[in-house]
């Protein structure tokens, strides 16, 4: 009995020992598992370390950064400074320029004739000569000696003077001949440019190109540009005098045409006129009311040819009689473009015509043709009136408007309540082009592209 009850207590130890074995097992594998987080401060401690250190570091990589934008933004702004410098100064030598860079010159004179541009600029070019000899072009404002010679000092001051002086001058002889109406602006520019430059060089030997001589300089560039610009002027009125003479002649030639056949209309007239009355006493019945019909149509047309005769005179007589005309040619010019001129043409659709010859690719519509026993008058007046819608603002000889025809039509009604326009431009030619280079555009995208099959679609 003592035997098993020993055995019961020794397989409960056994089995106690093995339970036992077999916790510290899980114990030891979960201590193991968990070790890194057992002791939950220090594992905190160390998260709140590493996580300084991290911030530390990117902390300083921030100022680091920072430091680097300051220094990287401060060197833009010398370099853009310096940028803008150098293309500025590139863009005073550069000879070709945008059209829409041109600034507007200003004129510095006023002469109405070329020759008096022409008379001032020898008068700035002996001011130079007087400035030059009075020794105000250039000034040094050190007394040097040489060799312990002051006389060879002001030799050598003299001598540097008038390097400086050939210098300047080669340059702004070199923009006189070059300045036109696209780059007076630049040239100016440029001779400042080369003024500052010289005087730079100069500084070494107190010596200076004066300001006086400049001012005299650039009087020189700006009249030989103006001079130049007053004579493309006087060729353009010359130009348009001509061609004004030319038109006059033409028209002259046309009256005294008109003239002549009108006076050889009127005998022919009378003569059948008088045939007919010598007829008609013989004749009886319906010959003689034949006769009587023919004579009334023999005196209807002698009464027209009168007319025009009379017209012809009067036109002879009036040196401003003609014709104001309105025409547009939108296939070559756009819509709400006209032309607003006159003409003391007996026939003006023969100006008109003239217009339309192989300069524009279109003929031109005509709005109103306007009689007027002064012309030039009535057509300056719609000018005046227009001048804000001209085309060209330059040359007044270009009469094109862009204004609507109903602003036409009013304004020509102040002068004439009885003038009737036509609003519409038929531009014929124009827009039978359109229609043939639409089909033919319609053709060439037919031609070009794969044929595809019709679906019959059921109804």
């Amino acid at each position: 009995m003592e035997i098993l009850i020993i055995l019961l207590l020794i397989a409960g130890i056994v089995f106690i020992f093995l339970k036992l074995n077999k916790k510290t097992k899980e114990y030891n594998q979960l201590q193991a598992k968990y070790k890194d987080i057992i002791d939950l401060e220090e594992y905190k401690e160390k998260l709140r370390k590493e996580s300084e250190q991290i911030i530390a570091e990117k902390n300083g990589n921030v100022l680091n950064l920072e430091k680097q934008i300051s220094d990287l933004r401060a060197d833009y702004s010398n370099k853009r400074v310096l940028f803008e410098n150098l293309v500025n100064e590139i863009s005073i030598y550069e000879e070709q320029q945008e059209t829409m860079s041109f600034g507007l010159y200003k004129p510095h004179f006023d002469f109405d004739t070329s020759e008096k541009y022409k008379i001032a600029l020898l008068e700035v070019k002996e001011k130079e000569k007087e400035l030059i000899k009075d020794e105000g072009a250039a000034r040094g404002s050190t007394t040097w000696t040489v060799n312990g010679s002051v006389a060879e000092g002001k030799k050598q001051t003299k001598h540097y003077m008038k390097l400086m002086l050939r210098a300047f001058n080669g340059e702004c002889d070199s923009l006189v001949a070059d300045v036109r109406w696209n780059n007076i602006q630049k040239m100016e520019e440029r001779m400042l440019k080369a003024f500052e430059a010289i005087n730079k060089l100069g500084e070494t030997h107190s010596i200076k190109i004066t300001d006086d001589y400049l001012k005299l300089k650039k009087d020189e560039l700006r009249l030989t540009f103006e001079y130049q610009d007053k004579l493309r002027l006087e060729k353009e009125e010359q130009k348009r005098i001509q061609e004004q003479i030319r038109e006059e002649e033409r028209a002259q030639k046309e009256i005294e045409k008109a003239l002549k056949e009108s006076e050889d209309e009127e005998k022919r007239f009378n003569k059948a006129l008088e045939q007919a009355r010598k007829e008609m006493d013989k004749a009886t019945g319906d010959q003689l009311t034949k006769l009587q019909e023919k004579m009334i149509q023999l005196q209807k047309e002698l009464e027209e040819s009168r007319q025009l005769k009379q017209r012809a005179l009067s036109m002879a007589q009036q040196t401003k009689a003609g014709h104001v005309y309105v025409i547009s040619n939108v296939g070559s010019f756009g819509e709400n473009i006209f032309k607003i001129g006159m003409t003391r043409r007996l026939e003006p659709m023969d100006r008109v015509k003239e217009l339309g010859d192989a300069s524009v690719p279109f003929e031109f519509d005509v709005h109103a043709i306007i009689y007027s026993e002064n012309a030039p008058e009535l057509e300056n007046i719609l000018h005046k009136e227009f001048d804000f819608h001209k085309v060209n603002l330059v040359n007044d000889r270009k009469e094109f408007f862009n204004v609507s025809i109903e602003e036409i039509e009013r304004i020509v009604r102040k002068y004439n309540a009885s003038i009737e326009l036509t609003k519409l431009a038929e531009a014929r030619e124009y827009r039978e082009s359109v229609t043939i280079r639409s089909s033919r555009e319609k053709k060439e995208k037919k031609e070009n592209n794969p044929i595809l099959e019709k679906v019959p679609v059921s109804i």
